[in-house]
């Protein structure tokens, strides 16, 4: 069994995929690197399959109908047989230093009698024209080198949540809590992050610098524009992430820390389907907008409370023109700070 799957979704990746997949192969074999083509109509399958052909024992190409990134993840999860899991963007890499230290603790971890569920590392936004990249680090919340449980966690600062460039998670995990992730939507990483995370018990933070996370391409999920024509998928996640801590409200309840973790990152995303509801200045935008906030009140009256009547909602809630004007200056302070968009 290989120690650890890595997935790389890819839709005409030609352009980046192989500087991703060249920060992966130091690996070596104890790596096994799925490329799932996901419908590409450029040389993103012929630059697979040529790695594939190099590298036998590492490398496997899959090619599928276009189904979107969580098709592709869906994927490489049902192909992947390595003990651990991690999805590596095409157009992001790794750094190799800190690889190696990961796959050592891995290694280590894998070898005792305490089966880890998920392991926790910082990444890097690789901002197109910037200086300085922004490091996301989680090391004043969660305890370093050394397995620890929900009950151990600190508080995580506003803007700073465990996103998909920041975890492995173990394989069986996920298969045996029956992640699918939607096809043909964009932001699924946020379930990714999320679903899982009421089968996580034992977990371990290694403070390395290991993922890097690349922010500049115009045509970007990320991109404020791109995430404004695409708000009704944006929804549709905030939406699932809600029915989800809905639906497991009982078997949540019992981990009070992972509760308040996972009720925070829906408030900040919430948030950001309000903010770019309101970014895109239409009124069917704005009724869209009241409309997400009366589904929440809906389905938990109590959770509607917790989210509505907090700072973020707060301020994603002010009356009129200038209640709104208020809320994205608010925003862009939050982007300059937090980096991201």
């Amino acid at each position: 069994m290989k120690l650890l799957s890595v997935v790389i979704p890819s839709y005409n990746s030609e352009a980046y995929m192989c500087k991703c997949i060249e920060s992966l192969l130091p690996g070596g074999e104890d790596v096994e690197i799925i490329i799932v083509d996901d419908g590409s109509t450029d040389n993103t399958g012929r630059i697979a399959d040529e790695y594939e052909s190099k590298y036998p024992n590492i490398i496997k190409a899959i090619h599928q109908e276009n189904g979107g990134h969580g098709a592709a993840v869906n994927t490489g999860l049902g192909a992947a047989t390595g003990l651990f899991f991690k999805v590596v963007d095409s157009d992001d890499w790794v750094k190799e230093s800190a690889y190696q230290e990961i796959l050592l603790t891995l290694r280590e971890l894998s070898g005792t009698d305490t089966a880890l569920d998920m392991l926790i590392s910082n990444f890097v936004y690789e901002k197109e024209g910037e200086k300085k990249n922004k490091v996301m680090r989680y090391h004043f919340a969660l305890p370093r080198d050394r397995v620890f449980t929900w009950k151990d966690i600190k508080h995580f600062r506003k803007g700073q949540y465990i996103l998909m460039h920041s975890v492995i998670y173990r394989t069986k995990l996920l298969k045996e809590c029956g992640l699918k992730l939607p096809e043909h939507t964009f932001y699924v990483d946020n379930l990714f992050v999320f679903e899982p995370l009421p089968y996580v018990k034992n977990m371990y933070y290694l403070d390395v610098n290991f993922y890097r996370y690349y922010i500049g391409r115009e045509d970007q999920s990320v991109n404020e524009k791109v995430m404004i024509s695409r708000i009704d998928q944006q929804i549709q996640v905030n939406k699932l992430m809600l029915d989800y801590l809905v639906q497991k409200k009982t078997e949540i309840k019992k981990q009070r820390k992972m509760r308040i973790y996972m009720v925070n990152y829906l408030e900040i995303i919430t948030v950001i389907s309000s903010i770019m509801l309101i970014r895109s200045g239409t009124d069917e935008n704005l009724e869209k907008k009241k409309e997400l906030w009366d589904y929440i009140k809906q389905k938990d009256f109590f959770l509607y409370s917790r989210l509505r009547y907090g700072i973020l909602g707060n301020s994603m809630n002010l009356p009129g023109k200038g209640g709104r004007k208020i809320s994205v200056e608010g925003y862009k302070i939050c982007r300059r700070f937090f980096k991201f968009n």
